[in-house]
């Protein structure tokens, strides 16, 4: 089965790729449908945001469409930067790197016992013929004081597993995979999937 991913994030294919093809899930990105749209994100909550982009890719091929909203929730503040992650700190942030130390800037003064947080996702699927599914996962963790780590990419750096004894950005792509947000999401997806 073969499903456009709303998103021109290459890296988002490649984590989600590497966990749908062995459900028999083949994902093409977008572009390579000759779709190049920008949904706004006017959604709440991380699913209506993801059936937002699954909605309009799917319009705009005529073919199912899976998006993938996710984020992460810091409870120190209040659940910031959640749907906002991709754009926190506004215009002053422009890429990763500086919209994690603008986190790690407003985490200063919070001691280590409340820098719990998690990253959340929700990943959408919508049918030409309106059949729709949604998907939610999560995985805890802790935000560090500094970035350690190659890997991965947006808040991977800062976010420390305390299972695993590293941050996402010092795991391997194969065990990131293995126990990320997305990858729980996708399993719950993939159940439902076999449902409809």
């Amino acid at each position: 089965m073969v499903f456009v991913l709303a998103s021109k994030n290459r890296h988002k294919l490649q984590e989600m790729s590497a966990i749908l093809e062995q459900y028999g899930i083949e994902l093409k990105l977008q572009s390579e449908m000759n779709v190049d749209i920008d949904v706004e994100e006017t959604g709440t909550t991380f699913e209506e945001n993801a059936f937002l982009k699954a909605e309009a890719v799917m319009k705009a091929t005529g073919l199912p469409a899976i998006a993938d909203d996710s984020g992460l929730v810091v409870d120190a503040l209040g659940g910031e930067p959640g749907i906002y992650s991709a754009r926190y700190g506004g215009d002053a942030c422009a890429n990763d790197v500086e919209r994690y130390e603008f986190l790690l800037h407003k985490l200063e003064d919070v001691p280590e016992e409340q820098r719990t947080g998690r990253f959340v996702s929700v990943i959408a699927a919508v049918y030409p013929d309106g059949r729709h599914i949604s998907a939610y996962g999560c995985c805890e963790g802790v935000i560090t004081r500094e970035p350690s780590g190659e890997g991965g990419f947006g808040y991977d750096p800062v976010f420390y597993v305390p299972e695993e004894g590293c941050t996402f950005s010092e795991m391997s792509a194969e065990r990131k995979n293995e126990i990320s947000h997305r990858a729980n999401a996708l399993r719950v997806f993939q159940e439902k999937l076999s449902e409809v």
